[in-house]
């Protein structure tokens, strides 16, 4: 069995300029779901960039860069209990299939600042 791990970190401030300079790369970066849930707390833009810093770290996982898959293809759900969950789709879990990788986990962290996701898969 492999086991694989990914880390990354997000600039809040940095990605919400870049989120709020160009039309349409909300859309284009995150699934419906995971838009509604963040755009309904207080502070959307942490929310955004801990999941976008998840699907980062997924591509690290799969040791793939940006462009190898869609940022939709690598979506954070929200567990019943509150705590979040990877969903794969498309290119992304055709690359997880290959490499043999089928049990994820993710931890999201954030401050005002930053925003941090670790990536586990076996």
């Amino acid at each position: 069995m492999s086991t694989a791990i990914g880390l990354d970190m997000v600039d809040v401030r940095r990605f919400a300029a870049v989120l709020e300079r160009r039309a349409g790369m909300r859309r284009r970066l995150f699934t419906e779901g995971e838009l509604s849930y963040a755009m309904a707390t207080v502070d959307p833009d942490t929310r955004l960039a801990a999941r976008f810093a998840a699907k980062e770290a997924v591509m690290k996982v799969l040791g793939v860069g940006l462009g190898a898959c869609k940022f939709r293809d690598i979506e954070v759900i929200r567990h019943a209990s509150g705590r979040p969950e990877l969903l794969l789709h498309g290119l992304a879990a055709e690359r997880a299939d290959a490499a043999g990788l089928a049990d994820w986990h993710v931890s999201l962290s954030h401050t005002d600042s930053v925003a941090a996701a670790m990536v586990l898969a076996q």
